[in-house]
């Protein structure tokens, strides 16, 4: 049980949010007390946030639904430098058309979990940009960098993991952890922001931020990390075999997003449930105490409530709808992922080449190697032969030619 008086940090602490606090007791007394300001920052390195920031914006939202403020902020000046935390090399420099657009696609994501000031709530999203791209070099150095000690700098896991392995740390991203804490002040400074979280990988920074705001405007600030989550196996969370799991529909579709949630390992369904679904904490211990097979209704209902969270309820309740017709009553779903290729195509398109167009495939020599495990499939039937090819004869009576990787994953073809 936790000890937490506070609405705020209760809820946290039950739904497995909370690796490390600073000064436990007085922020909990302070949130207790008053409504409070926090922020988590994202840079915008890609046109989405992928799975990996679902945890902060889980933690931002909870916060709001506490009764406090949250701010999104939006690292449009970080970007620029790249954080160098777990980091082995450097980071791609994007250039400010590029950062500007990729903000556009991340601000789509908060505004399903978040209500902003626009919307009649609280919510904030800011852009560090707004005062890191006008900063005077000098007065930065002699207000600011007077304050950071570089023994201590080199102390910190980020920067020594690069020096021991003799990864090169530029001087750019050197100045990270500055800029990082510099955000910290200049939003309590602008909104009287007093807690700043993240993944427990931004303790050291976070930390810098609170020294620095005691030393520059005398004020008593807070860290909160969460832990970082990897899966029963070990395996880091939101990495699969097709690369990164995205947020907006556009690059993941919800159906596949659907997917991942219902590929959960057992030992994980209880914990995501409680960081990466609103569920009632009662409701999820029904769900967590299902054993053998029926672990997979939990599994289900995870993935339709994280759906909804992200894509909302109606795409959450057809992609499982989907599954269910597509896997459980093994009819053909037309709600499944569709390529159209032209008509002319259709007439004879080799099977190697109909998996790359899908995307189901990265190569031939891919497809080569699945169809060897037995792991391709046209229209529900296995695929032995690698120059096997597809026409208007391997048309469904739906009129599409369904291929499927594994049991879990299939495009349809459709001729257009």
């Amino acid at each position: 049980m936790s000890a937490y008086k506070s609405d705020f940090l209760n809820v946290l602490a039950t739904r497995g949010f909370i690796h490390q606090v600073s000064e436990p007791d007085a922020l909990d007394q302070l949130a207790k007390s008053q409504a409070i300001t926090a922020y988590i920052g994202f840079d915008c390195t890609a046109p989405s946030l992928h799975i990996g920031s679902l945890l902060p914006i889980m933690m931002l939202h909870w916060m709001q639904q506490t009764g406090h403020r949250p701010i999104a902020l939006m690292g449009g000046g970080t970007t620029r430098v790249g954080d160098p935390s777990g980091k082995d090399e450097s980071r791609r420099i994007l250039t400010d058309d590029i950062i500007a657009e990729n903000l556009k696609g991340i601000r789509q994501v908060f505004s399903k979990f978040l209500k902003f000031e626009s919307d009649g709530g609280t919510a904030m999203m800011a852009n560090n940009a707004d005062w890191l791209n006008t900063l005077n070099y000098i007065d930065f150095l002699r207000d600011v960098g007077r304050h950071f000690s570089v023994n201590r700098m080199l102390s910190f896991d980020s920067v020594k993991m690069r020096l021991d392995r003799q990864q090169e740390l530029s001087f750019l991203e050197f100045n990270y952890m500055i800029l990082q804490a510099y955000d910290f002040v200049e939003l309590h400074k602008r909104t009287g922001c007093v807690l700043q979280m993240g993944g427990s990988d931004q303790w050291g920074n976070i930390i810098n931020g609170i020294d620095l705001g005691r030393r520059m405007a005398n004020a008593q600030l807070f860290a909160l990390t969460a832990p970082l989550i990897t899966t029963a196996s070990g395996a880091k969370m939101g990495k699969t075999a097709a690369g990164a799991v995205w947020l907006n529909a556009d690059m993941v579709s919800p159906y596949d997003y659907w997917q991942f949630w219902r590929n959960t390992e057992d030992g994980d369904v209880a914990r995501f449930l409680k960081l990466f679904t609103v569920l009632p904490l009662d409701e999820i211990g029904r769900l967590a105490a299902l054993k053998g097979s029926e672990i997979n209704e939990a599994k289900k209902v995870l993935a339709t409530e994280a759906t909804a969270m992200v894509h909302g309820r109606t795409a959450a309740d057809e992609a499982a709808g989907t599954a269910r017709k597509t896997f459980e009553e093994g009819t053909l779903s037309e709600k499944l992922p569709t390529i159209e290729i032209p008509r002319a195509e259709m007439h004879s398109i080799g099977v190697l080449s109909a998996f790359v167009r899908a995307g189901l495939v990265t190569s031939n020599g891919d497809a080569r190697r699945q169809i060897k495990g037995g792991g391709l499939r046209v229209n529900d039937a296995t695929v032995t032969d690698e120059k096997m090819m597809l026409s208007p004869a391997t048309l469904t009576p739906e009129g599409v030619i369904k291929l499927s990787l594994g049991k879990k994953k299939h495009v349809l073809l459709k001729p257009m």
